[in-house]
């Protein structure tokens, strides 16, 4: 006797729907066992299918954090489990995210053992969100260490390169933030191999270097203008090559405090194609939270007017979410909507690769949405077809 299995319809009705292409209006969403159907008009719809009216909202496809330390009080160095893993998540959801990298900053071999563990089990338990782990580090630079822990930075050996090999297919998407001067080009083409996105961050090289390593398979660069060797007249740098690379994605914090409004302008006018610049949050555990400060690798961090810092003042991380950062981009830097809509959720999923899954409100792909107001408001997140957070 063969088990039957029923399908199970939804229509979202009365929004304007954004595809991740173009806008739709007096059509329906159309969700079928947690993916995409299609987008139809009213009258297409099939008898009894269940039906959420979201009349006067705007209907656009879920956030993609690919930089996510912490949230709801949370950070993923001090809690290395599954409820630590579904805490940052649902901490992320209120604001649209409907997928992220949790990211290991800097730490321990250990650690990192324990957190690569937490996400095979959270992968395991279907945690909804979790996308894979971000490791951002301990192989980076010391001079452009930013809120790093110095002395847990060092060169990756043949143990740290056989631990990271061993996740190959344990996530849907890995990412591994590294210097050259921690790494060789051999490492990353093995990552690459394996499935990881590398990403350059942290790193003091010049331009010649960095094109190599891309040639080698790096694929993005981490926190566009921090922590990395400036554009100059004379050494373009890690700025200058992610721009002038047009096979190099690049995350950008659209915060307004790690980079100016105007340098975050000229990076997305000048940036060679058909790689983008796409938002990340690198957001910490306040998010989500009323936390006031938190401690990283033992040191303190404190929370001010939008701002985390060390006691030096060095940033720590930032203290936004998806959606702020979508308003940022497109309220402060007066890009479309549309525009600002993709550098959250259509571009980070091209960077890991994920676009026949996530990313965009096309036939076949994962029904992560967002509900929101005409005025950017949260709605709901949608995650699967299912609801995850409602305002």
């Amino acid at each position: 006797m063969t088990a039957t299995h029923a399908i199970i319809r939804k229509a979202v009705t009365g929004a304007r729907i954004f595809d991740g292409q173009t806008w739709h209006a007096g059509k329906a969403l159309l969700v079928e066992d947690g993916t995409i159907a299609g987008i139809v008009g009213i009258n297409d719809l099939l008898d009894g299918v269940e039906t959420l009216d979201a009349s006067g909202q705007l209907l656009v496809p879920g956030f993609i954090d690919l930089q996510v330390n912490g949230g709801g009080g949370v950070m993923l160095n001090d809690r290395q489990d599954v409820d630590g893993i579904r805490t940052i998540c649902a901490a992320h959801a209120q604001f649209g995210t409907t997928a992220l990298l949790p990211t290991l900053i800097t730490d321990t071999f250990d650690i990192r053992a324990k957190a690569i563990a937490a996400g095979i089990e959270a992968k395991a338990a279907g945690v909804p969100g979790f996308l894979g782990l971000h490791l951002e580090g301990p192989h980076l630079s010391i001079a452009r260490k930013g809120a790093h822990d110095p002395a847990l930075i060092r060169p990756m050996d043949a143990a740290d390169l056989d631990a990271l090999l061993a996740c190959k297919g344990a996530f849907d998407a890995m990412m591994i933030t590294a210097a050259p001067e921690n790494t060789t080009v051999e490492q990353v083409a093995s990552l690459t191999a394996s499935g990881f996105v590398v990403s350059i961050g942290h790193t003091d090289s010049g331009y010649a270097t960095v094109v190599a390593y891309a040639d080698a398979g790096a694929r993005t660069v981490t926190h566009l203008f921090n922590a990395m060797s400036p554009l100059g007249h004379r050494e373009p740098g890690v700025v200058g090559a992610a721009l002038d690379r047009g096979d190099l994605f690049a995350g950008i914090i659209a915060d307004g405090f790690h980079v100016d409004p105007v340098s975050m302008g000229i990076a997305l006018r000048a940036k060679a194609g058909p790689s983008r610049i796409f938002i990340v949050t690198d957001a910490m555990s306040t998010i989500g939270s009323d936390q006031t400060g938190f401690t990283l690798n033992g040191r303190e961090i404190f929370r001010k007017d939008g701002r985390l810092t060390l006691a030096d003042g060095t940033l720590a991380g930032a203290d936004i979410d998806m959606l702020s950062s979508v308003r940022f981009v497109h309220e402060r830097l007066g890009l479309p909507l549309d525009e600002a809509l993709r550098m959250a959720s259509a571009y980070p999923a091209d960077a890991m690769r994920i676009e026949e899954r996530k990313g965009r409100l096309l036939p076949g792909l994962d029904a992560d949405f967002v509900l929101m107001s005409q005025s950017l408001d949260m709605v709901s997140t949608w995650i699967g077809g299912a609801c995850v957070f409602e305002a």
